[in-house]
This record gives structure tokens, sequence and C-alpha cells, in this order.
């Protein structure tokens, strides 16, 4: 730009001009390329708007999400199942038959026993003074009774008097054997084999006849209780396998067998006893609270099918399966229910997917998409 000789403008003046100068040389390509812009973004939203080919504002993929599992061949097993808590099948509480002194206590709670072990000494001295007292009385009955029959041979003594001597003697040695008796009672022995749960003496203490001082509980072979409904009656029988999990072990089942069974069904509660016996290997204790079933019967190479899959919105039982690429609601015939699986009497084939997730927004002809893989490739189409 030239400047006339005659005008020499001021330089807040020049500076002035030169940013309007840039302002209108930077806004220009600004401005034609929003113009361009806005031109591509109508001519996109009149084509998404006429329905392209990535389907984006037109008809979109309605097939509805699902995963099935095959019809599978397994053992089905028939059982009843029950809660109880177990009970040791030999416990008892030790007393004492004699008074005294404690004067050792050998066995501590806990601690494993065997029949006829000795768990406590109770002071003896004053039994084995009576039985040294009933044992000189019948020695001197004896002796006299011995000089009487002599006697009588020479008609010097009658015979009543003799007779009377043979009948204290007898009574003298009955007394001697009750002392003897009563002298064993002051060592306490256990009555049967098993583990001392609980001790109510200690060395010192004063023993009473009568008087509870161990309990023992034969924690090897456990019993639990089972009260089975009537319609069972002829289903269960002695022998049978049973199962057993509890809360203390979790992650472990115990085997058993049913070991006797009630002849009478009680009128109240409909039900009768069924017991089951059970090893308990060092794990199970008595009291432990067992959840049991009483395996009454068992068919191999059953269908079965998760209970998952079944429909719950009928009283006929139901599944859907996938036919052609769609939802095809099928009624079916059940038998037994094993844990998780139910078998299939009639209504599918070995082999058959039934839906397993995804079928609370099923109808039946609606089409679906298998996500898992796992129906058969034949019985599945692809979703168009």
């Amino acid at each position: 730009m030239l400047i006339s000789p005659r005008f020499r403008p001021t330089a807040p003046l020049l500076r002035t001009a030169l940013a309007v100068a840039c302002a209108a040389l930077l806004l220009a390509p600004v401005a034609g390329c929003k113009k361009q812009g806005d031109s591509g973004d109508a001519q996109a939203a009149t084509k998404d708007g006429k329905g392209g080919k990535d389907g984006k504002g037109g008809k979109g993929n309605d097939a509805v999400s699902v995963e099935v599992t095959p019809v599978t061949v397994r053992e089905m097993t028939a059982s009843f199942s029950g809660t109880a808590p177990l009970d040791a099948r030999g416990d008892a509480q030790v007393v004492a038959k004699t008074s005294g002194i404690a004067e050792r206590v050998f066995v501590e709670e806990g601690q494993h026993v065997r029949e006829g072990q000795v768990l406590v000494q109770i002071d003896s001295a004053q039994q084995a003074l009576r039985v040294q007292q009933t044992a000189a009385q019948a020695e001197k009955l004896a002796r006299n009774l011995a000089r009487s029959e002599e006697l009588a041979k020479q008609k010097m003594v009658s015979a009543n008097d003799v007779e009377q001597l043979r009948f204290d003697l007898q009574n003298a040695r009955a007394q001697l054997n009750l002392a003897k008796l009563d002298l064993s009672y002051t060592r306490v022995t256990a009555p049967i084999s098993g583990v001392i749960a609980q001790r109510s003496i200690k060395a010192g203490n004063l023993v009473q006849i009568s008087t509870p001082i161990f309990r023992i509980v034969e924690n090897d072979r456990l019993e639990a209780t089972l009260n089975v409904p009537e319609r069972s009656l002829e289903a269960i029988r002695n022998g049978l396998p049973v199962t057993m999990t509890v809360d203390a072990v979790p992650g472990k089942t115990f085997e058993g067998k049913v070991t006797r069974i009630s002849p009478v069904v009680d009128s109240g509660s409909g039900t009768f006893r069924v017991i089951c016996a059970f090893d308990g290997g060092g794990v199970l204790q008595p009291g432990m609270f067992g959840r049991i079933a009483v395996v009454f019967d068992r068919r191999a190479g059953a269908m079965a099918i998760p209970r998952i899959a079944m429909l719950e919105d009928d009283n006929q039982a139901a599944v859907f399966t996938v036919r052609d690429g769609k939802a095809a609601r099928v009624p079916i015939k059940t038998g037994y229910v094993d844990g998780e699986w139910v078998e299939v009497l009639s209504g599918l084939r070995s082999g058959d997917p039934v839906v397993t997730a995804g079928k609370a927004a099923l109808r039946d002809g609606v089409a679906v998409q298998v996500i898992n893989g796992k129906a058969p490739a034949a019985q599945v189409a692809k979703t168009p």
C-alpha cells in the first residue's frame, strides 16, 4: 500500500488498520468451511433419512438374544430330602455307684476311651475295711458250722442248730460279696467306648451316689432321624443309600444308609420315622445339622434339562426351544427332579436346544439369536 507523501498516518491509526485487515483475512476461510460442512451434514442426514446401507434410521435387527443348552442324557435319581440333627448312636451318662472322695481323675474332655477303662478312682479305704470285716465273719461262721456238723454226728448238737449256722454262713458270704462289689465301685469305668463329651468332677471332690460325673458319646456311628410323608412309605426301605451335607464341613458329602424304619405313621403329622446311619470318620460330631437325601430310585440314560429352562407361567410344564432361528414353545412331560436337573419323559429329543437365558422376553415364533453357540447347527438357523 502506497502512502501519499502529503498524508503521514500516526502509529495508532496504522496499527488499527492492520488489525482490521488481518481479522478479515482470518474470518473469510472459516466462514467458507462452515458453509461447506453444513452442506455435507445436510447431505448425510438426507442419506440416513432415506435408509442407508448401515441400517441406521431404517429397520433394525429385532432378534432376541438367548442362551441355549441341549437336552442331555444322564442318570437321574429320585430322592426324599430333609433336614435333621445328628445324634450319637451311643450316649451314656456315667454316674457314681458309691460315695467317697475322688482321688484321681484319669481322663479329660475330648479324650477317646474304651469300654471298661478306668475313669476315676474314689477313696476305697472304708470299702476295703468292710470287705475285711465281712470276710472275717464269714470265716468264723464257716468254722463253727464245721464243728457243729461233727458234733451233730455224735448226737451232741441238734439238727436245727446246724441248719441255723448254715443260713448264717450264707448270709455272711452274701454280705462279703456286697462289700466286694461296693469296693469295685470305687473304680469308675466307662460303660461304652467313645469320647468324653463332658466332665463334671475334679480330683478332691466329694462324689455322691448316682451323681453324673461324665458323659460319653459314641461319635464313630452317628444317626439322623427323618420324618418322611406317608406317601413314600412303600418307596423307603432298609439299606437304601443316603447322602448328607453339613454346614460345618462345606463342600463335602457324607455317605450313609437307612438302618431302621418306624412301622407306625404319626396320625397328627402324617409322617413316619426313618433312621439313617453315618460313619463319623472323626469329622462329623453329634449336634451338627445335616441336609439329608434318601435315594430310592435311579434311572440311567434319562433325558434331562436344567431346571432354569422350565417356564413357570403355566400349569403345563413347557420350555422354549429354537427351530429355524425362531423360538418355539414346547409342552413337555417331566419325571424325576434331581438337584438342578429335570427329567423329560416326552416332548423333546436328545440334543434339542432349550432356552436357559432370555426366555422372559420370548413369545412363540419370535426370531432369536443364540449367543452361546451350544445349540446344534442343524436345528438353530442363523437369524436373517
